[in-house]
């Protein structure tokens, strides 16, 4: 299942933010894994709380992909499927397969086997991937993104996710004297990173998926969580059956996570798998050993955990380089008492062209800020509307 790609700040407009693409047979498995007896160490990116890394093993690199424990297939862009294509078989005899999000509708993806994947020395051959146009990633971080790496590309390794220092880690094997932190066991022997989570005393699984932004999302079937907040209507995502607006809201509860405590934590209301996105991660060192269907989470701080309240003006973007295209406005927000509409473009941000906003920059201004200028398109001129910031959820 791939679930929950990169959200923009503040729940902005990202790639397959709310779907779930599904298939009728079992997650791929890597071919052949390559990890030498000395971990691989490299410094990641984290992006609106998303793992980026960086990979160079040819001269066309370096190759930047999205690592996402929530997916269980990995993606690879056109031009690298072209260049490391197992076999170049002709493009009608290409399997395809078909993807369908969760709120309907579908897509055709080319099946292909990639000759290789080098991350530092670790080395993954024979590897199945989906192939898919990452322009919109691309656009999304603001850095060409050749991929994402899912969760069963690791299944023969032991990947660490280190946030905090921005950093990750591929083992052949947990090391004799163990590793820090708490160990939890996977709640299914399928290999997929669930775990049991608490929210006051009613206990439900939840997905770890680092290919979301979202501190949680929760489905509330069988849980009947309250709300000190909410829900409410929030930010608009994206998905392969378009964009759609999501509930937020703050739950009364705290969310137990093994010893590890949320206290009342902003929270999405999903129908699908509840889960655990960067928006918590991004606090741990999160260490995976598929064989032994465990996670450990290690955190330098005994102190429970607190999500801030969630800012905004209300909007939420498609991104490109040379403008912001308007995908959801939520009802009452500053961005609906100012007249902005879905459709709209937005070119500048305080005055500046929109592509001298990366995400971390866009992000200090939503959480300080409290008043924004977009400067809109409208037909061959551009209009400035200054709209106030506010706390979407408190």
């Amino acid at each position: 299942m791939i679930r929950r790609l990169p959200i923009a700040v503040a729940a902005l407009a990202g790639l397959f933010a709310s779907g779930c693409v599904s298939f009728n047979h079992a997650p791929p498995k890597p071919g052949l894994t390559f990890v030498g007896s000395s971990p691989v160490v490299l410094p990641c990116h984290v992006l609106d709380n998303v793992v980026i890394i960086e990979a160079k093993w040819d001269k066309f690199g370096p190759y930047r992909f999205v690592l996402d424990t929530g997916s269980s297939v990995t993606l690879v862009s056109p031009e690298l499927a072209k260049r490391y294509v197992w076999d170049a078989s002709p493009a009608s005899q290409v399997p395809e397969v078909r993807v369908r999000a969760a709120e309907g509708g579908s897509k055709l993806l080319s099946s292909v086997t990639l000759k290789k994947i080098q991350i530092g020395s670790a080395r993954f051959q024979l590897v199945p991937a989906l192939v898919y146009d990452c322009a919109d990633l691309s656009a999304h971080f603001g850095v060409k993104i050749d991929g994402v790496l899912g969760f069963p590309l690791f299944r023969s390794v032991v990947l660490t996710l280190d946030y905090p220092h921005e950093r990750i880690a591929i083992r052949a094997r947990i090391p004799d004297d163990g590793l820090p932190g708490e160990a939890i066991l996977f709640n299914n022997a399928n290999k997929t990173p669930l775990i049991s989570v608490r929210l006051g005393d009613r206990e439900f699984a939840a997905l770890i998926d680092s290919g979301s932004s979202e501190a949680i999302a929760i489905n509330p079937a069988g849980i009947s969580p309250r709300f000190s907040f909410g829900p409410v209507d929030g930010p608009s995502e994206s998905t392969l059956a378009g964009d759609r607006p999501t509930r937020v809201g703050r739950l009364a509860d705290v969310v137990h996570v093994g010893s590890f405590d949320l206290q009342s934590p902003v929270a999405e209301i999903t129908d699908e798998l509840s889960s655990l996105g960067g928006g918590v991660l991004r606090h741990f060192t999160v260490t995976f050993d598929q064989e032994d269907n465990e996670v450990f989470l290690q955190r330098d701080s005994a102190a429970p955990l607190s999500i801030p309240a969630l800012r905004g003006t209300g909007l939420s973007f498609r991104k490109t380089p040379a403008y912001w295209k308007v995908t959801g406005v939520i009802a009452g927000s500053p961005a609906d008492a100012g007249g902005v509409k879905p459709g709209d473009l937005v070119s500048r941000i305080d005055g500046e062209p929109v592509g001298s906003w990366d995400l971390p920059r866009y992000d200090r201004l939503v959480a300080t800020a409290g008043r924004i200028e977009y400067t809109f398109i409208d037909g061959a001129q551009e209009a400035a509307k200054s709209l106030a910031v506010a706390e979407l959820v408190p």
